[in-house]
């Protein structure tokens, strides 16, 4: 089996590329600003917290025992930001150091207050930031508010990098859209050139020297086209009144000096022959311009089948509702009709009987009509199924001799393309060749 592959544009492409990089250069972006941030936010809070702690030393050495005990008892007043309290022996405390930072912070504090410096989360299962000191003998606490000491938190910087994601997403978005937009526009240019409108041209004035250098090429390219394509149509003007001419004066002269009878009938059908093979010729190289009109798709079938009135060779059943329209070119679509009916006529002929049955239905899937018309002849080879519309092809070596261009098909295939539609070929299980016909569906009136 052929291994499946993700198929992106080229605007996902550039916007998933763009939104990447932008991605990681925000993350690290981020780390650095948090390295840069994290270690002066400790140095800081823990110089403020330790001028805190020398600032209650230094009062509470310069004050008597009697008046240590007035000073205590106001500097633990509930009121105050900084509370000041004897350190018991009894008393329960935790860690501060809990993280990177409250360990930086601790470390700090230890270094600039000495050995002895006790710092806590929690005393007696009381929160806050708590230092134990010592004067001489007498040990101490101080407690104040912990925010000051805190690191932004991680749901700060989590809303942070979601606005910084948010910004890259919309700005991969701006950025990739402008820059798929000239070959956007070259893209849809490339599928109407394709489509036969030779007069799509693109701006050569754009600002970026190589889409401007790109746009010049192509417009000249479909000038070269244009002209290719209107030296071709004189041209085959030209071979077809200069081949028909002599071939009406072949025929007249054939029908007014051959005397035998069988030898006249088979002269007048080679002659007959190659004009058809011209008109097939024709019909191929013909110009890309199409009436597109609603069309009775049963109207035109029914017409085109009776161009092959003979039941020994050929027998064609319609299956299609009355009502069912298509947007087509009328002639076009007939051309269409005619090739497959011949081609089924040719090559579609059942084994047993020597009869071509062909049967034309129709599916409805969305804003399409699926046509489908189907013989019951032998079918072709799988591996030759790609090959059936290329000009001059024969799907059976057997069929050399046959009196064909080998240009049905890709007639049938090319008219189909110009319509907006297009042509699919299968065999059938049960034997035959199957031709898919996807048409537009014409709007209801």
């Amino acid at each position: 089996m052929a291994r499946q592959t993700v198929e992106l544009s080229l605007f996902w492409r550039t916007f998933f590329l763009l939104a990447l990089l932008l991605a990681g250069g925000v993350f690290a972006w981020v780390q650095t600003l948090r390295e840069l941030e994290f270690q002066p936010r400790a140095v800081e809070a823990a110089r403020q917290t330790a001028d805190l702690v020398n600032l209650s030393r230094t009062a509470l050495r310069t004050v008597d025992a009697i008046n240590r005990v007035a000073l205590l008892k106001t500097m633990s007043g509930q009121q105050q930001a900084v509370r000041v309290q004897p350190r018991e022996p009894g008393d329960r405390w935790e860690s501060y150091a809990t993280d990177r930072f409250t360990q930086s912070v601790t470390d700090q504090l230890v270094s600039q207050l000495g050995p002895d410096a006790v710092v806590a989360r929690s005393v007696n299962g009381k929160p806050g930031l708590w230092v134990g000191f010592s004067i001489e003998r007498d040990r101490y606490w101080l407690q104040t508010d912990p925010a000051h000491a805190a690191a932004m938190t991680g749901s700060t910087w989590f809303v942070w990098v979601g606005i910084a994601l948010v910004a890259t997403l919309l700005g991969s978005v701006v950025i990739a859209r402008l820059i798929n937009r000239p070959l956007r526009e070259l893209s849809f240019a490339a599928s109407r050139i394709r489509e036969g409108d030779l007069d799509s041209r693109l701006d050569e004035n754009t600002l970026t020297s190589e889409i401007r250098e790109v746009n010049r090429g192509f417009n000249r390219m479909a000038r070269e086209l244009a002209k290719v394509e209107e030296d071709r149509a004189v041209m085959l003007a030209g071979i077809s009144h200069d081949l028909r001419t002599p071939l009406a004066r072949l025929r007249l002269e054939t029908e007014m000096s051959v005397s035998n009878e069988e030898a006249k009938r088979n002269m007048a059908m080679d002659i007959e022959q190659l004009d058809a093979i011209i008109d097939k010729f024709m019909d191929y190289a013909r110009p890309g311009e199409t009436a597109m009109r609603p069309v009775l798709l049963a109207q035109l079938v029914d017409r085109e089948a009776q161009a092959f009135r003979d039941p020994s060779q050929i027998r064609i059943q319609s299956r299609l509702a009355i009502d069912l329209s298509v947007l087509a070119d009328d002639t076009e679509l007939g051309r269409v009709f005619s090739n497959l009916f011949e081609n089924a006529r040719r090559y579609g002929r059942s084994t047993d009987t020597g009869v071509a049955v062909v049967t034309v239905s129709y599916a409805k899937t969305g804003p399409w009509v699926i046509v489908t018309v189907r013989d019951q002849g032998p079918g072709v080879a799988p591996e030759k199924l790609g090959e059936l519309t290329t000009p001059f092809f024969r799907g059976d070596a057997a069929r050399t001799a046959a009196t064909g261009a080998g240009l049905g098909l890709a007639i049938v295939e090319k008219s189909l393309q110009r319509m907006g539609g297009s042509l699919e070929l299968s065999n059938a299980p049960e034997g035959g060749l199957i031709a898919r016909l996807r048409l537009k569906q014409a709007p209801a009136t």
